[in-house]
């Protein structure tokens, strides 16, 4: 008996002693916009964690971004995944992607209404807004630009291999946020002219900004399991926006 409880308490502390792991179960969450409803994702490790809002790639809210929001759920960030299309809008087909991202790019109005209508979504949740960064993947990445240039209050803006040209009568003058840019430069879909362009309007208007060009990579560098996936530059580019988050954000 003497030998049970003996293993019983080493038991015990081997338990109270053991690093514990974050537990954060992810759900989808509706709300509507416009009269539209859309599918968010939400992931949080406990009450008021720091939040990071994360905008996905033209193929809609897939389970690549629900991989990442697990990845920053494990770091100790909540996470809400936003929806640009509607739900159930996950479109396989070029043309239908190009469609619909198209469209948002020419209706500026109309893509910030929808990234309101997804705060307010993370407000309902009892998110943590005060303390949050926006991050977006290609499509999302120019998204969370457009919301930088809006003014909208946010301790950082992050952009992955994202669209970098500036709309016509806009800047970043505005912007309230620091601004985090990761790109490849052998990305052939949005040039290095640009990245310098946007660089040197954040000067021009004192922006706090680190911009990290990858050689090699090519648009969509960090996507998993496609031809373009680059481990080297998503590594190192995971490794820093962490690093950022934790610079950016109170714990």
């Amino acid at each position: 008996m003497k030998a049970v409880r003996s293993l019983f308490v080493t038991l015990l502390l081997l338990l109270l002693c053991a690093p514990t792991a974050l537990a954060a179960d992810g759900r989808f969450v509706d709300y509507r916009v416009d009269g539209q409803t859309f599918e968010g994702y939400l992931i949080s490790p406990a009450p008021g964690a720091p939040l990071v809002l994360l905008v996905h790639d033209w193929d809609g809210l897939t389970d690549y971004e629900v991989k990442r929001a697990g990845m920053l759920a494990e770091l100790g960030y909540a996470v809400f995944a936003i929806d640009m299309f509607g739900k159930g809008i996950r479109p396989s087909a070029t043309k239908e992607k190009k469609r619909l991202t198209g469209a948002l790019y020419r209706d500026r109005a109309r893509m910030r209404r929808l990234l309101e209508g997804a705060i307010d979504a993370a407000r309902s949740q009892g998110l943590n807004l005060g303390n949050a960064v926006v991050m977006g993947y290609c499509f999302g990445g120019a998204v969370v630009l457009e919301l930088a240039r809006s003014g909208a209050d946010f301790k950082g803006f992050v952009s992955f291999h994202g669209g970098l040209a500036i709309p016509e009568g806009q800047d970043y003058s505005r912007t309230r946020g620091s601004v985090l840019v990761f790109h490849g430069s052998a990305d052939k879909v949005v040039s290095m002219a640009q990245f310098a362009a946007m660089a040197e309007d954040l000067e021009k208007h004192g922006i706090r900004h680190e911009m990290t060009t990858y050689g090699g990579a090519p648009h969509a560098f960090s996507v998993f399991g496609s031809n373009r996936y680059r481990e080297d530059a998503d590594r190192k580019s995971w490794r820093r926006f962490v690093a950022y988050l934790q610079e950016t954000l109170n714990p």
